[in-house]
Formats: C-alpha cells, structure tokens, sequence
C-alpha cells in the first residue's frame, strides 16, 4: 500500500474512535452541499423585548466634565489603531448652541507597562448636529467626538493607554487592549465576533455578554448599530415598528441621545476590543438638506484613507491572514460608480498568499429566504456579485434580516462548490424583534412591489432555472440554504490556518450552556479546485475567471477523509 496513503487511513481510524466517544463530529464545508434545514422560532421565547431606558446603569453617563466616555477602538493598519471618545454634554432643545471642538485637546497616552506611557500621539475633533426644520421636533448637537491614530505598534503585544486631555487634566482611566497579529498564511486573529442590528433591548444586553465572555479580539458589526431613528426627537418609548406607531412623523426623526447611550453600553467592550462597523439602513437618519449618515460618519474611525477609498462607507483591512472588504450597501454601487472601481483595484491588489482568506461584510443580505427583505439588494448582487466571485471571496457576512442564516456555496442562485458561504446575523437585539416568517411558506410569499430598498432600484426577478423556474418565491426552502433559524445572537469565526476556519452561531438563550451553539461548521478554502489569477499573485496563473481542477473529481468519500484528516489533527494538537 502506498505510504502516504496507509498514514491517511490510520489517521481516519483514529478518527473514527473519537468520534465514537464523542456526542457530534463538527461537519466541513467539503461535504455540502447540505440538505436545507429550518429550526422554527421557539414558542416559549419572545420576539423581541423593550428598549433599555435612558436611565439603566449601562446607558447613563457616569463621568464629569470633559472627562473622556464612549472610548472605542477600531484597526486602522496591522501596526496602527484609532482611538476614538466624547468629551462635553450634547445637547438638545429646539435652539441648540454647538460646542466648540477646540476647546478640548484629543490625546492619547500608550506604551507596553501599565502606568507608563512612553508615547503620545494627537489627534482631531468635531461634533455635528442633527437638525429638523418641523414645528415640535427637537433639535440635537453632540459632545466633542475624538479621533486619535496611535501608530508603531508591535503585532500581537498588549498596549495600555489613556486618552484625553492631559491640560484640564482630564484624562480617561487606563485601558488595555493587544495587536493583531501581521499579515501572513500563519497568523491569525485568535477570535473574529460578528454581530448586526444589535439595538438597545434586553436581547442586546444578553448577545453583548454573551459575546464579551467569548472573548473576541476583533467584531465585525455588520450595520443597524444603535436605532436611535425608532424614535421621536424627544424620546419617550421606542418602537418595533416606527410607521405603524408613529404614522404623522413628517420624517423618520431619530433621538440622538440614544447614540450617546449606545457608545457608553459598548464601552466597556470597544474600549479593548476593536471594532469594525459598516453602514446599515438605520444609520441614514436623514435631516435638513438632505444630509444623512451625520451620526455614523461622525462618530466612527474606519481605515478608508489607509485603504484608498477615502469614504467610511466602505473600506478594507488586513488582520493576519485575512483581507476583510466592507462594502456599503446605501451609496452608489453600479459598475460605473466610485466603489465599484475602488473594490475592483482593492481586489487586485490583494495577495492571497500573504492574506489567504477573503471576507466581505454589507449589511443587506443577497441570499436570504426570509420574507423580511426578500430579494431587497438584488441590484447589488447583480451589480457586484461577479466580481467577488471572480476573486474568489470566501465568506459574506451581512445582517438586515433578524434572524441566522447560513447558505451552502453560492453563485448565481446556483449551487456552486466556489461560491463563498452567504452568512446573515441580523439577529443581534434590536427593538424590532425576530423575523419568523420565510417566503417558502404558505402564504409568505412576498409581492414583487414589496421590500423596496431604501436605496437604489428594484430588481426582484423570477428565477429561471431550477425548482423554482418560473416563480419569485421557491415552494419549499430553498437548495441553497443550509440552515436558518429564527432566534437572537451573535457568531464566532476562528481562523486554524490557511485553509480551515470554524464557525459558530452562538445563540442568546444557550448563554449559560457549554459548549452549546445553534450552528457550526469548519468552512474549508479550497484554492486548489477555485483559483482565480488576479488575486492569486505569485501563482504562474495566466486565466482569469474560475479554475475546475482534478481536484473537483475527488469523491465524497476522500471528501470526508480529507475532512476527518483535518479533525483529528485538530484534536491532537497537531495544527
């Protein structure tokens, strides 16, 4: 028997007695595509919950003076971090009288000792208002808000810092926080929190405690942040459904101070942790003029002056081995517009030998069986979808729709063993509560003139192959949906190395279980069988587009030994 042969199969008998003292083996991606799998909405469960009060001990504001809060972190290169807070009190009222930035300095104190600081670095600051020309809407200007890049940092070293002004002095308390490790095949960061419509509500308190205890060192916040805009300006109760409760608002107002609120829950969490977040549609909040996005333009960092796109809209990063893409699903993004061209340069210029991995992140979803937006962002996908496929992404994480799901690889509408896993977390929290309903069920099927994007066309179509040839909604669940469930929580991505990543949907009513979870799966690259030469730099590779190699023909069987090949070294330590 040939050598190497008789070592896979030993290590596929060892395997094989693991898993016979084991209660589940996680599967892989190498055996999808997978049956298509519906856990119902758990009836013993709510929907939804209330919104936190202004005045609960997470939201209220529990500094003096000039004295920083709402500290968050976000990466603005592997060996550069943002630190960002607010100083001042915002205020609000129909005349409102905004706060000089100047009269505050932005600095932050950092070095590798707690207590000592061997660097400083400075920074800048603004505020903005959100302003309403309607007779009984209130007015809102924000504190100072503080953006500071501290820059030389080492990969994979804990830093402590303090940030504010030292001249008051008001200076934070000391935070700590530790690098990510540089770009490379072998680094990766040690846990990856992905999260979306998070909101304010007793579900959000329980997805943030459930995500802080597993301890992340990067989140990935897919948009739908704080829902500051299911409000009137002059607060009182939120609503889970802001044109059924308030039908004569004469704009979607928002209550800004629910912003304030939101930065000073998460502080204890961005303050260590960074944070990388992406437009959704309740971050519009349009105002006079037809000014939008003033409060998430404001008061997030994002790297987009570092990755060439000098819009926060959408931008892109390195962290280990990965190159993460955040695209922006509410600005322009035809094939002849400026992030069209920005994402086909940030796509070429990647080398997937250095960073093997390729996530995208947006807020709408394009693969999505719900009811709730229901072939909403199909001009995006038409627009879009080729290039991340020709570039061979591997995973999409989006949210928009409340509830998890995670579709077998896609393109097209088609089952594809190169299409990236679709992945939607929209389920963080929100006052809005779970979405329950799927298109394929009796009666569920929404009308073509339904789910209308709040930004760009419509594109709904019939399919036109398949089992659903001919109709806008499939029958029964969809081949392309592996699995979806309607229940609130958050998901962890743990990179193993060049080829392996496992995920898992950590759902808020398993909080208090180990080792209990809604979905997990090793998502496995496969460059071998899809490799496309653009971003495979270094390669020899001279085609563009999709490679079939002989590897396509390996059965299911040496699929799974390939997979169990893999598992066993993972629990031997042998990775």
């Amino acid at each position: 028997m040939d050598p190497e042969l008789k070592i896979l199969l030993t290590i596929c008998l060892v395997t094989m007695e693991m898993m016979a003292v084991t209660e589940q083996r996680i599967p892989t991606t190498l055996e999808g595509p997978f049956e298509p799998a519906t856990r119902r909405f758990d009836p013993s469960l709510r929907r939804g919950s209330d919104d936190l009060p202004m005045d609960h001990p997470r939201l209220k504001k529990n500094v003096t003076s000039m004295f920083p809060e709402q500290i968050a972190l976000a990466i603005s290169s592997p060996t550069s971090m943002w630190v960002s807070w607010v100083t001042g009190d915002a205020k609000i009222g129909s005349n409102v009288t905004p706060l000089d930035p100047a009269s505050v300095g932005s600095e932050v104190w950092y070095g590798k000792q707690s207590g000592k600081y061997t660097s400083k670095r400075r920074g800048n600051a603004t505020v903005y208002s959100q302003l309403y020309p309607f007779e009984g809407l209130l007015n809102y200007t924000s504190g100072v808000i503080h953006h500071v890049r501290i820059d030389g940092l080492e990969p994979g070293t804990k830093y402590y810092y303090k940030c504010g002004d030292s001249n008051f002095p008001a200076m934070s308390v000391e935070h700590a926080f530790e690098t990510l490790p540089l770009p490379g095949p072998t680094s990766y960061p040690r846990r990856i929190a992905v999260v979306g419509d998070l909101g304010l509500t007793s579900n959000t308190s329980t997805t943030v405690d459930h995500l802080t205890r597993n301890d992340p060192s990067l989140i990935l916040m897919v948009g739908d942040l704080s829902y500051a805009n299911q409000y009137l300006t002059t607060g009182g109760k939120g609503a889970s459904c802001y044109s059924c409760a308030f039908p004569d608002a004469p704009i979607r107002e928002t209550y800004q101070l629910r912003w304030d609120g939101w930065g000073r829950f998460m502080e204890p969490l961005t303050s260590r942790v960074p944070m990388m977040v992406i437009e959704g549609n309740h971050e519009i909040e349009p105002q006079v003029a037809g000014i939008t996005f003033k409060s998430y333009l404001t008061r997030f960092s994002v790297p987009s002056e570092e990755s060439g796109s000098y819009n926060n809209f959408y931008y892109s990063f390195d962290a280990g081995g990965i190159h993460f893409i955040m695209l922006g699903a509410y600005v322009d993004y035809n094939s002849t517009g400026a992030q069209y061209a920005w994402l086909k340069e940030d796509l070429l210029q990647i080398d997937r030998t250095v960073t093997p991995w390729l996530i995208a992140a947006w807020h709408s979803p394009w693969y999505n069986s719900y009811s709730s937006h229901y072939q909403e962002f199909e001009c995006m996908r038409q627009g879009m979808e080729a290039l991340l496929y020709q570039y061979g992404v591997d995973i999409v994480f989006s949210g928009h729709v409340h509830a998890y799901e995670r579709m077998n690889r896609v393109y097209n509408y088609s089952l594809d063993a190169c299409g990236p896993v679709y992945i939607t977390v929209g389920d963080g929290g929100n006052i809005e509560e779970v979405d329950v309903d799927h298109a394929d069920d009796p009666g569920k099927c929404p009308s073509a003139k339904d789910n209308i994007p709040e930004f760009g066309g419509i594109c709904h179509l019939n399919y036109s192959s398949g089992p659903a040839k001919g109709n806008f909604c499939w029958s029964k669940q969809p081949e392309w949906s592996a699995f979806r469930e309607s229940s609130f929580g958050h998901g962890i991505l743990e990179v193993v190395n060049s080829t392996y990543a496992l995920w898992t949907w950590q759902r808020n009513q398993d909080i208090y279980k180990e080792e209990s979870h809604g979905d997990q799966i090793y998502i496995v690259r496969q460059p071998e069988l899809c490799s496309s030469s653009p971003a495979l730099k270094g390669n020899n590779q001279t085609q563009i587009g999709r490679q079939k190699s002989e590897t396509a023909s390996i059965s299911a069987r040496w699929k799974w030994v390939l997979s169990s090949f893999f598992m066993a070294f993972t629990a031997f330590r042998c990775l």
